[in-house]
């Protein structure tokens, strides 16, 4: 079996010869701390960013930053113990500010793999300010762990387009922290966003902070989704080891881009 190269826990000289060895390309987990429901535990996402990165970067040999736990969280409103959430604007600059260090000192492709929907537009713009930013240094693109396949996303949605704390989350953490879910408490609760117009925090939405049916969670297929999930993630990495701009430098080395 392989092993993951966990950044965290080697020394500098080492973490320079692997930069090397791997051309600079770093994968960097985002999770985060947030109530799941009456069932899972509020480090749900971080658990599954975390573990499908290792997963899927051990297949592809490609080393690992430590996963972001805190991230934007706010549209579970404070109605459920267990949120921490950052601002929109200071989770943007944490991705701003890895993006700086790792350019600084020779890392040359970050990809973002995250578990967490809300996080999504947060990441977008971290990502439009960076690609900027360094135009021409680094390379910066974003996974979402629920839409690593067309498979895996109707898989996600089929109980809940509006999900959190849903099956396919527990069959996850059924399968990988099966002693941290709770399924004697586990209540489902309908999706009731379908045909709205508006965008609604989860206190408007949801009864219990879920969205889905987790009562028909299993841990069988948890560990197959989780297979499926890091063959996909393995072979996304393994095709932007070597990719490149569409087109080549000199058709945009002399570019004067405005500062983000």
């Amino acid at each position: 079996m392989e092993s993951t190269i966990q950044l965290e826990n080697l020394p500098w000289p080492e973490v320079e010869k692997i930069r090397d060895e791997v051309d600079g390309f770093l994968v960097l987990p985002i999770g985060a701390t947030e109530q799941h429901g009456p069932h899972l535990p509020i480090n749900c996402d971080t658990v599954i960013a975390r573990a499908l990165s290792h997963a899927a970067c051990a297949k592809a040999g490609i080393p690992v930053l430590p996963a972001i736990a805190y991230t934007v969280s706010s549209g579970h409103t404070n109605k459920w113990t267990g949120t921490f959430s950052l601002t929109h604007e200071t989770f943007i600059h944490q991705i701003e500010e890895i993006a700086d260090w790792a350019v600084a000192t020779g890392w040359k492709k970050i990809l973002l793999v995250n578990s967490h929907f809300g996080n999504d537009s947060s990441l977008r713009v971290a990502i439009e300010k960076i690609r900027l930013r360094f135009f021409g240094k680094l390379q910066i693109g974003l996974k979402h762990t629920f839409q690593v396949s067309d498979e895996v996303w109707s898989y996600f949605i089929s109980d809940a387009e509006d999900l959190h704390a849903n099956k396919a989350e527990t069959d996850l953490l059924l399968y990988l922290t099966p002693d941290l879910v709770r399924m004697d408490l586990v209540e489902d609760d309908p999706d009731r966003t379908g045909g709205t117009v508006f965008s609604y925090p989860v206190a408007q939405t949801s009864l219990n902070g879920l969205t889905g049916s987790p009562s028909l969670g299993t841990a069988t297929r948890g560990e197959s989704l989780f297979q499926e999930m890091t063959d996909a993630l393995a072979a996304f990495i393994e095709s932007a080891k070597t990719e490149s701009a569409p087109l080549e430098s000199h058709h945009w080395e002399n570019l004067n881009l405005p500062s983000t």
